[in-house]
Parts: C-alpha cells; sequence; structure tokens
C-alpha cells in the first residue's frame, strides 16, 4: 500500500495509480495501520517526508520495500522537493528489518536472491536520490533497519534507539547493507556489530561510531531537531546541495552490481540446512 498525503494524493502501487482524490488536512482523522503495511508521502513547503510502517515492528516486506524505491524516486525527480525526511510510524522501533515471513518462505536461489536485492534497491535509491535525506530513528533497528539508518546523509535518534545487526544468528549475514554500515562507521565497528550478532549496541555507542549525528532523550526534541535542520536546508541551494551530495557519495558507483552480488551470497546461505533449520526453530518460539 502506498498513499501520498497532503492536498492532491494518490494511492499507488508501482508504476500503477489506483485512485485519486483530495483529503482536507486541517481536519486530521485517527489512522491505522494497514495490515500489509503502508508507505505515505506528505509534503510541506519543499520538504517531503516519506513514513513506512507495519504492523510487525515495522518490517519491511517486499512491497513496502519497493513502495520505498518508487517515493524516493519521486523524491529525486521533483524539481520543488530539496530535502527529504525517512521516518516510520509509532514509538519503541524504527525498523525490525525485512519480513521473517518472506524468509522463511524461500525456496530456490531465484527467491533467495529476489528477497534479499529488496533492501539493495532501496539503499541505491538512498543513494543515487539527488536530495539530501534525513533519517529520524525513534526506535530500535534491527538487519536492514540498520542499513536504511546508515545509508542516510543524515541520521537523528532518541537514547533508546538502539542497534543490532543479527544476521549471523541464522546463518546468513549482514551482506547487503555492510557496503553502507561500513562507509558511515568504518570497518572496525561494522565488525563489532556484526559478529557480536545477538547483542543490542546503544544509541550513544551509534553516536560515537558515526552512524547517528546526534541522540535526543525525548522524542519532541528528536522531532523538533529533525524539522529545524530540514527548514534550513530547505533554504539552500539545490544545485549545490545535489553536487555536494555526489562528492559525499562518490566512490560508490559500482554498488548496483556489488549489492547485487551480495544479495546472491545471502539468497545461497538461506537456502543451506542450517539456516533452514534455524529459522524453523524461531517459528516454533
Amino acid at each position: 500500500m502506498f498513499e501520498f498525503l497532503g492536498g492532491e494524493f494518490s494511492i499507488l502501487h508501482p508504476y500503477k495509480v489506483l485512485q485519486t482524490k483530495t483529503i482536507n488536512m486541517n481536519q486530521p482523522t485517527q489512522k491505522e495501520m494497514h495490515p500489509e503495511g503502508q508507505v505515505s508521502l506528505r509534503v510541506e513547503g519543499t520538504v517531503m517526508t516519506i513514513e513506512f510502517g507495519h504492523p510487525r515492528h515495522n518490517n519491511l516486506p517486499s512491497h513496502l520495500l519497493q513502495d520505498l524505491v518508487t517515493a524516493l524516486d519521486q523524491a529525486s525527480n521533483d524539481p520543488k522537493v530539496k530535502v527529504v525526511i525517512l521516518s516510520s510510524s509509532g514509538d519503541r522501533t524504527f525498523c525490525a528489518g525485512a519480513s521473517f515471513q518472506e524468509l522463511v518462505s524461500i525456496e530456490n536461489q531465484a527467491q533467495g536472491l529476489e528477497f534479499f536485492s529488496g533492501f539493495a534497491r532501496v539503499i541505491n535509491a538512498m543513494r543515487r536520490c539527488t536530495k539530501f535525506i534525513i533519517v529520524q530513528v525513534q526506535g530500535k533497528a534491527v538487519g536492514g533497519g540498520v542499513g536504511l539508518i546508515a545509508a542516510a546523509d543524515y541520521a537523528l535518534a532518541v537514547d533508546t534507539a538502539s542497534v543490532k545487526l543479527s544476521e549471523l544468528t541464522i546463518g546468513i549475514g549482514p551482506f547487503v547493507i555492510a557496503p553502507a554500515v561500513e562507509r558511515k562507521i568504518g570497518l572496525a565497528a561494522l565488525s563489532e556489530l556484526s559478529i557480536d550478532a545477538a547483542e543490542f549496541r546503544s544509541a550513544h555507542w551509534a553516536e560515537q561510531k558515526g552512524l547517528y549525528a546526534q541522540v535526543f532523550t525525548q522524542r519532541q526534541d528528536l522531532d523538533q531537531a529533525v524539522a529545524e535542520l530540514s527548514n534550513r536546508l530547505s533554504e539552500y541551494s539545490s544545485q549545490a546541495m545535489s553536487q555536494w551530495k555526489s562528492v559525499l557519495w562518490s566512490g560508490t558507483e559500482d554498488w548496483d552490481e556489488l549489492l547485487a552480488d551480495r544479495a546472491s551470497i545471502s539468497g545461497r546461505l538461506v537456502l543451506s540446512p542450517q539456516t533452514k533449520a534455524q529459522l524453523a526453530s524461531y517459528q516454533k518460539k
């Protein structure tokens, strides 16, 4: 499910418009979480907010990952948008990573490659987006959620936003997101986070390593800081910011191929008997 909120909006499926209508933003309504999750867009001035949500701790099944790619590409191509804020619903969890239900259903290498390519596409969409992306982290992040944070141009968080790369515990590894995480925090910190795979690292650890630019004790302070930063950036030259982003991301031009290769590694490993047994044990818990 993909919806655009703010004046004219469309509920979209990638490549196909399903519905268009107008809503009154001055009359807020209680929005229930869609059982299959959702990605929503909101534009205020020159700032686009992309928010994702899913009832299972904001995990990201394949259809939501594709919706994120579509939203990021839309932001990149919209000349009126200068800054992108990426956030998620709720308070306790930013993102629990990929869908466990989809993971356990993989039966062959083709399915494995497609599954693990989901986060690869989102990371590359964030990389090639011509606008600065601020990620607002209001809770814990696991696996692919850490990859989203690392692929941000700037990340702000609350002090409960601990991080974990748990992939080794189920017999795979953080192959797809590792280039983005290493680029942000370095190889030593990536090694620590990925090898001690059963433990969370605190938000302050993530701040010290460079994953977060700043950590706040209160959610309202985080919200205010994100708003103030995005408003300041919206006053800057779009061309200057786009050119500077390309400099900051220099050396990543091969990531389309690199992340696809990494997805194929995970796609093979997930079919191993040991990994299948480990996944089955998690299902029984």
